[in-house]
Order: C-alpha cells, then sequence, then structure tokens
C-alpha cells in the first residue's frame, strides 16, 4: 500500500456514546478488503500490579492510563504502509498479553476511543475525524450493560468507577476534545447521515 492512499480516521467520544459501533458500521460499509479497525483499547499500559479491586483506585479513563505514544507511531508506520504490531490487553486480569496482533495497512484505517482526539501525537495522523457527544444518562446505561455482560464486572463497581473516574476524565479531557472533530453526532438520528459522509470522504 503506497503511504500517500492510505486514509486514517478518527472516532471518538464518551464511553457508551456508540463510537464503536459506529466504527465498526464504517469497517462494514468500506468492506473488510479496504478497511481495518485500530482501537484506543488494545494499547492500555498493563495495570495488574496495581488493580485493586473492580471500580477501584485504577483510572482506566486517564490519558496517562494509555500508551498514545505507541499508539501514534503505529499510526505513523501505517500511514507509511508499514505493518504494525498491536498490543492485546485482557480486560478481567488488566495485563497486557505476550503476543500481538499485526496489523497490515488498508486504504483506510479507522482509529476508534474515547481519548484519540485528545492526544497531539495520535490526532496529527487523522484525515478527518467524528465525535459522539451523547448525554450522559446513556452513555452510562450502555456501558453498564457492556461491561457486566462482556467483562464480567459488578454493578457496583461499573457504577461506582463510572461516577468517580469516567465522569471526572470525561469532562476534563474527553468532551473538549469535540473542538478538534470534523463531524459531531449529538443525536442518533443523524447517526447515518454523518456514517454515509464520512465514508463518502474516502477516496476511492
Amino acid at each position: 500500500m503506497k503511504p500517500s492512499s492510505i486514509f486514517i480516521i478518527g472516532v471518538a467520544g464518551g464511553s457508551g456514546s456508540g463510537k464503536t459501533t459506529f466504527a465498526h458500521r464504517l469497517f462494514e460499509a468500506l468492506g473488510t478488503e479496504r478497511c481495518c479497525v485500530l482501537a484506543q483499547d488494545a494499547y492500555y499500559i498493563d495495570q495488574s500490579a496495581r488493580f485493586d479491586y473492580d471500580g477501584g483506585s485504577v483510572n482506566f479513563d486517564h490519558p496517562s492510563s494509555i500508551d498514545f505514544d505507541l499508539m501514534g507511531a503505529h499510526l505513523d508506520r501505517l500511514k507509511q504502509g508499514n505493518t504494525v504490531n498491536v498490543p492485546r490487553y485482557c480486560f478481567k486480569s488488566h495485563m497486557r498479553e505476550a503476543e500481538t496482533t499485526p496489523m497490515v495497512p488498508k486504504a483506510v484505517v479507522v482509529v476508534d476511543g474515547i481519548l484519540v482526539l485528545s492526544q497531539p501525537q495520535v490526532r496529527c495522523h487523522f484525515d478527518t475525524s467524528v465525535f459522539l457527544s451523547i448525554p450522559e444518562e446513556k452513555r452510562f446505561q450502555h456501558r453498564l450493560r457492556r461491561d457486566v455482560e462482556e467483562r464480567g464486572r459488578t454493578v457496583e463497581g461499573v457504577h461506582n468507577q463510572f461516577f468517580t473516574q469516567v465522569k471526572p476524565m470525561h469532562d476534563t479531557f474527553v468532551e473538549p476534545s469535540k473542538n478538534h472533530a470534523e463531524h459531531l453526532i449529538t443525536d442518533y438520528t443523524v447517526f447515518d447521515v454523518v456514517l454515509s459522509r464520512v465514508a463518502a470522504m474516502v477516496p476511492r
């Protein structure tokens, strides 16, 4: 893949806003031959030595919990047409796994994560970007359901984490980063409209 032909799209928004759904819908619309998705969640720093209990002291929503320097370096390599080895993070053990996942650059790379627009070393690689600015109550209910059903967490732990860590970090780092987005979704009624608009921007 020639570097000049690679188009990188950043998709951000609060936890539970639907950003991952947007990223994967975009991936489906563009097709597996043309598109791949790079998730911020893969770049968590190993927290196993610090993790105390579900909803405890480890703040997973602070930028310092993510290796954004590595993520930015990987985006630079993908933009240059090079394969990268994406880390794997286990949300049950809170460890970075020994194995990595090779990612071969496609014509379109969709980058999904709550903080990707807040970090200049990541944001500088985006050709366009989307931010989902969804009300807090909707985001909390979505996160509660996901974390309990998919990540084996407790209702109490999810609630404590959301209101002591997720909300403050959202207000401080995530929501202000929407100012860097080219496309803004504030209501799900425009979800498909923005999806089509972004897909149409991708060079053929």
